[in-house]
C-alpha cells in the first residue's frame, strides 16, 4: 500500500488502471474503499489512471485528533503530496462531499495541476443543513457504534460493506475533522473566473443541492445535473446513476485538454 508523508501526517493512496490521471477523494466517514464498493472503479478503471486518496482521519491514513491538522490548506497539500508521489503534474478530480470541499480548496490554491473537476454533493461555502456540525460530533462522542446505530434508525439496516466501513472510523479524528473550519470563504468569488471544466452534481434532496446549483451556475460552462429524490447519502451511493454523467464528462474534458484548451 503506497503511503506519502506529508508534514508527518502519513496519507495512503492506491493506484488502479491506465490512462490520463483522475485523482479520486471520497466523503467525510468514507474511505477509498467506497469507489470500490459503488462501481466507480469498475466503470472508471479501463480508461483513466485513477488515484485514489484516503483522506487524513480516514482509512489507512493517519487520523490526527487535532482540529488544526485539518486546516483545508492541509488537506489540499495531502493530493497534492501525493500526486507528486505519483509523478503525476495535472490530473482530473473528482471528489464527493467532503471530497467536493477539498477540491474547491484545490481551486482555490492550486488549479494549474488539475485539467478539470467533477464534484457531486458540495457547494462553494456552505455547511450541511441536513446534519448540523455539533449533531454530529454529539453522536460521534458517543462512540462510533452509537453513531452507526442512528444512521440506521434514519435509513434502516444497511448493507454489511457499508456498516463494517464505517464502523472502522475514528470517532476523534471525525469530530477533529468536523471541528475544522471550512476554508473555503474565498471561493465563491473566483467561480465566474474559472476557465476550465467543471461538473457538479446533487441530489435534489440534499441539503447541499442549493449550494451546489449556485455554484454551477456561476461557473462559466459549468455542467450541473440534478439527480431526483436522492439525498447526500443516497448520492454518495449511486454509482449507476452518477457515472454516466461522470465519464461523458470526462471525456469532453480530455478532448479539450487534447485540443490544447
Amino acid at each position: 500500500m503506497p503511503y506519502v508523508d506529508n508534514s508527518g501526517v502519513g496519507i495512503h493512496y492506491h493506484v488502479e488502471g491506465d490512462g490520463p490521471p483522475l485523482v479520486m477523494q471520497h466523503g467525510l466517514t468514507n474511505s477509498l474503499e467506497t469507489w470500490y464498493a459503488y462501481g466507480f472503479v469498475e466503470g472508471l478503471k479501463n480508461d483513466y489512471r485513477l488515484i485514489m486518496v484516503d483522506a487524513r482521519g480516514h482509512g489507512h491514513s493517519d487520523k490526527p485528533h487535532d482540529p488544526k491538522d485539518y486546516d483545508l490548506k492541509l488537506r489540499v497539500s495531502d493530493i497534492l503530496a501525493v500526486m507528486d508521489d505519483a509523478g503525476v503534474d495535472k490530473a482530473h478530480y473528482l471528489g464527493y462531499s467532503m471530497g467536493g470541499r477539498i477540491g474547491f480548496g484545490l481551486v482555490e490554491h492550486t488549479l494549474d495541476r488539475f485539467h478539470s473537476f467533477a464534484i457531486g454533493g458540495m457547494g462553494a461555502d456552505v455547511t450541511n443543513t441536513d446534519t448540523p456540525p455539533q449533531a454530529r460530533i454529539d453522536l460521534l462522542r458517543q462512540g462510533i457504534a452509537a453513531y452507526v446505530a442512528d444512521t440506521e434508525s434514519k435509513e434502516g439496516p444497511m448493507e454489511s460493506g457499508r456498516k463494517e466501513r464505517l464502523l472502522q472510523n475514528d470517532p476523534e479524528a471525525l469530530i477533529a475533522a468536523t471541528l475544522a473550519p471550512k476554508g473555503t470563504d474565498a471561493v465563491e468569488a473566483l467561480l465566474p473566473g474559472l476557465d476550465l471544466p467543471f461538473l457538479l452534481y446533487c441530489g435534489d434532496a440534499d441539503g447541499f443541492y442549493p449550494a451546489a446549483k449556485a455554484a454551477g451556475e456561476a461557473i462559466p460552462g459549468a455542467v450541473f445535473v440534478t439527480l431526483p429524490g436522492l439525498n447526500h447519502g443516497e448520492v454518495s451511493r449511486a454509482g449507476e446513476q452518477v457515472l454516466p454523467h461522470v465519464t461523458k464528462f470526462l471525456k469532453e474534458a480530455a478532448m479539450k485538454v487534447g485540443a490544447g484548451s
